[in-house]
């Protein structure tokens, strides 16, 4: 659905007044397929290889240190953002836009939500579904309060040395690791600060501070096991970190290239790499000239 917002601005604007039937078909065909696509993958990347039974609940509160429901979070609020910005570029009315598109990353976390219920690994959690709606809420909120979204959820990853200790668990390939790996995965809320300045500022428009999440040290959800398969394991000590960072608000950065506002926007979801501050508990403060 990338493809359908990329020629325009944040400003409601420079969107169509009315509603484009040919182009809303082609938002609903692409999101689909997209949907299709991405369920597959998540399949045979996560749910591959582990039984299945009878749909069943269970709450992982706590899991990850937290890290796997911050994953919900922003998931459900980055596919909600494209989701709107999909059917306003169709013509939808900008509060239908912001409803409907704003709900579709609730969608699509409730169907890995009944894929974790149907699994004997996992069950569904009502957890993991607070915070889904929590990230529909937070995208949803901020477009009808300001018609911008002034706090951006964000991510950025770099490989750890925790996955080769359980490839099972965390990751065998690139592409596995950087959905199960939370050590290497930060969470980030970039805040806008022009936005809440009068508008005649001269303050750069782009330019946000991001206050990140992350932790270390997990090869297992809870605890880290002493052995796994017979092999003993090294012990790691389970740390969480905080950072603060600057980054870029893509979607504010003004051009009249088309490639350019689509790249940009397709884009958003990331933090970009930059110096941050880290603050944990095992080595107090330190300083990341680059940090992604």
């Amino acid at each position: 659905m990338f493809a359908f917002f990329g020629g325009y601005a944040q400003d409601m604007t420079r969107y169509p007044d009315t509603l484009n039937k040919k182009r809303l078909a082609v938002v609903y065909g692409t999101a689909g397929g997209l949907y299709v696509a991405s369920v597959s993958w998540l399949y045979f990347a996560w749910y591959k290889g582990y039984a299945r039974t009878s749909f069943h609940v269970k709450d992982d509160w706590g899991e990850w240190m937290m890290k796997d429901k911050l994953g919900h979070l922003t998931t459900t609020y980055q596919v909600g953002n494209y989701g709107y910005w999909s059917l306003r570029w169709a013509g939808m009315s900008e509060k239908k836009a912001i409803w409907y598109g704003g709900t579709w990353g609730l969608i699509y976390m409730t169907t890995i939500e009944i894929f974790d219920g149907m699994s004997a690994e996992w069950g569904f959690s009502p957890s993991d579904m607070a915070f889904n709606t929590l990230g529909a809420t937070l995208f949803i909120s901020q477009q009808l309060l300001w018609h911008e979204q002034r706090f951006r959820l964000k991510f950025s990853y770099h490989p750890t040395e925790y996955a080769q200790y359980r490839p099972d668990l965390l990751g065998s390939t690139w592409s596995q690791r950087i959905i199960k790996d939370y050590n290497g995965q930060t969470n980030w809320l970039s805040m806008n600060i022009a936005s809440f300045l009068k508008k005649d500022t001269r303050f750069p428009a782009w330019f946000n501070v991001a206050f990140g999440y992350g932790a270390r040290g997990m090869i297992g959800a809870y605890e880290n096991p002493k052995e796994h398969n017979g092999r003993p394991m090294p012990q790691f000590n389970r740390i969480p970190q905080f950072y603060l960072s600057v980054d870029v608000d893509w979607t504010k950065i003004k051009t009249h290239s088309k490639v350019l506002r689509f790249i940009f926007k397709a884009l958003s979801f990331i933090k970009i790499p930059a110096p941050a501050l880290e603050y944990n508990q095992e080595d107090g403060l330190v300083f990341h000239p680059i940090f992604f």
